[in-house]
Formats: structure tokens, C-alpha cells, sequence
């Protein structure tokens, strides 16, 4: 049944694209595997998933030596600054990077590997007080700040939009985060790229690729309900 969930998720955003002129190269499915069994991970695998996301650093961990070594590993949820050090040379990309208490850890914990970690900056566009992420208008200032850094790379912006019954009422969610991520790239700051737009999960991704994004993490959709008794 994974195997042809993640299929027929492909499939529509393929067809997304198509319908909305974008190239389906442009968008990468990450496949949200946290609370999933290796052999349910590996069903996704074996379907063509190559990026895993995971919310928690010990799942990360667990799994890793457990999957082929051409599996990629994106960290999406919150992440303490205590635990940077466990995944610094474990995953691809920090997606949840939301203070620049954390920023300046990564920055420590990867010059300790001599490694440089492409990260996105959470923004916390709808303004919920139970989720994590910059809102807006600190992003500018943040931005300024890591820039010098030598050991991120800043791709771009990531988002966790309400969890919402109708899709089109996060749009406007997606439009917000797309913009703001214009207009960060028209500044040129030094060794900050924009080219990555993290938006869209399993209820809304459809919208999220229509908007432009670059990377939907879709678990639900593929693995069916989390167990949440992990």
C-alpha cells in the first residue's frame, strides 16, 4: 500500500505541475516517515523515495544505518540545540531553523566537521501561537545576521501552514511565504540563496506546488496515520 501511495501522490503533483506550467523536476516529495517502521520506510523506497523526513533527532538516528546509503535525510521538526550535534553529518538539509541561538549551533557543530549545511529558515507565516518559526518580519534581520556565516548555507524558507478542511484556505498561507522569499533574493545578501520553498503536507500539498513550492512533505499520505503511542 506505500508503495502505491507514494506513487499516486508523485503522480498529482506531477500532473500539478504540468497544469500550472512548472517543470516536475522543480518539486521534491519528501517522504515524512516519523513514527514508521524501517520496512514501511523501505516500501517508499523501493517505489523511488529518496528523501525522508523526520521530526525527531532519535528516529533520525535509529534509522539511518538501517537505510541504503543514497537516502537522504531532511530534519523537519523542531530542533534543540542540544541535539544539533547527533545529525550534523546525518542529514541533507535543516528545515525548522527558527532562532539564531539555533543557527549559531549548527554553525559551531558543522565548522566541527568542516561541513556546510544548507538550512531554511521556519517562518511562521500564519501567526499560531502553538507552532515555532520567525514571524515575517523578523526574517529580514535574521537573514542579515547568518549570512556571515560560513558553515550554513541559507536555501530558503519553510512553513507548517493550520491544519485546515479546505485546502484553498492556505493559499494565501503559500502566496505570503513565496514573496517573502522574492523579496529576500532581490537583497543578493552573500550566501543566501532563495531557491527552495518548503510548503505543503499531506492535506494541502496540491496547493502548495500551485504556489510554488519546491519541496511538499507528505506523510499521512503515504504511510498512512501516525502512531502517535511512539
Amino acid at each position: 500500500m506505500v508503495a502505491e501511495n507514494y506513487k499516486e501522490v508523485q503522480k498529482k503533483i506531477d500532473e500539478t505541475c504540468s497544469a500550472c506550467g512548472r517543470d516536475k523536476d522543480e518539486v521534491t516529495l519528501i517522504a515524512v516517515s516519523k513514527t514508521k517502521p524501517v520496512s514501511m520506510l523501505m516500501e517508499a523506497y523501493e517505489a523511488g523515495a529518496r528523501v525522508f523526513g523526520e521530526n525527531k533527532v532519535q528516529e533520525i538516528l535509529e534509522k539511518y544505518d538501517q537505510m541504503p546509503a543514497d537516502v537522504k535525510w531532511h530534519m523537519i521538526g523542531h530542533l534543540q540545540r542540544n541535539k544539533v550535534k547527533y545529525i550534523i553529518d546525518k542529514v541533507s538539509m535543516i528545515h525548522s531553523v527558527d532562532s539564531l541561538r539555533l543557527a549559531q549551533t549548527i554553525e559551531q557543530e558543522a565548522a566541527k566537521k568542516n561541513i556546510v549545511m544548507p538550512v531554511l529558515i521556519e517562518v511562521n507565516v500564519a501567526g499560531e501561537e502553538s507552532k515555532y518559526g520567525l514571524a515575517p518580519e523578523e526574517v529580514d534581520s535574521f537573514v542579515e545576521e547568518v549570512s556571515a556565516y560560513e558553515h550554513i548555507r541559507v536555501c530558503g524558507l519553510m512553513t507548517i501552514a493550520p491544519f485546515v478542511e479546505n485546502p484553498e484556505e492556505n493559499r494565501d498561507i503559500f502566496r505570503q511565504l513565496k514573496k517573502l522569499s522574492v523579496d529576500i533574493d532581490a537583497k543578493k545578501h552573500n550566501n543566501i540563496t532563495m531557491s527552495v520553498l518548503s510548503m505543503g503536507m499531506t492535506g494541502d500539498y496540491l496547493t502548495a506546488v500551485s504556489e510554488g513550492a519546491t519541496m511538499v512533505r507528505v506523510g499521512t499520505g503515504i504511510f498512512g496515520e501516525r502512531n502517535y503511542l511512539r
